[in-house]
């Protein structure tokens, strides 16, 4: 199986410890994955803060790019990243991408990932959804992108606010095409 490249986006939407599930479950897939580039935004950086009482967001194996750094690899689909992630999706950012808008390395990277027809996931985490939200969902699926929301499930029984985001997370795994074990219905 060829190694993933993936590229993760973080914006500043309420809902950290799913970005954080994420960057965790990332690094225990070193034999299935080439690279992962993180972007965070800085109110991404500010919410973490504020929702997780830590900055351990420094402290992730993976190389860590500015908002604005537009030589970044995966500015570019020559780098032939294979997966997008943006987790958790800010309904600005989903509305900058559903609109073409490519003003920093987030936005950029996703209408890299959709012009080259790869992987986008926009985990979205704002609710309730206003009819401009639902219209930039459909504009992004139309063209090629995934939405999953936020949204977890409990029919695994998840004990703690972590496991809660597993279900979320394990799901974006499963997405990118990589093995995940994890509670599966009736299996």
């Amino acid at each position: 199986m060829e190694k993933k490249k993936i590229v993760v986006g973080i914006t500043g939407a309420s809902g950290s410890i799913y970005a954080k599930v994420l960057l965790d479950k990332l690094s225990d897939q070193k034999e299935n994955i080439e690279t992962v580039g993180i972007v965070m935004s800085d109110n991404a950086k500010t919410v973490w803060q504020y929702e997780l009482s830590n900055n351990d967001y420094e402290k992730y194996p993976f190389s860590f790019y500015s908002k604005n750094d537009f030589m970044a690899p995966f500015a570019s689909g020559s780098a032939r990243y294979t997966h997008m992630i943006i987790c958790p999706c800010s309904m600005g950012t989903l509305g900058r991408i559903a609109s073409g808008v490519s003003d920093d390395l987030i936005s950029r990277s996703a209408d890299v990932m959709m012009k080259e027809r790869r992987r986008l996931i926009l985990v979205t985490r704002d609710t309730p959804l206003s009819l401009i939200h639902i219209r930039n969902m459909q504009t992004v699926t139309e063209a090629g992108g995934i939405i999953c929301p936020a949204s977890p499930s409990f029919y695994s029984q998840p004990k703690n606010f972590e496991d809660m985001a597993s279900t979320v997370i394990d799901r974006v795994l499963d997405l990118c095409d990589l093995s995940v074990k994890t509670f599966r219905w009736k299996e």
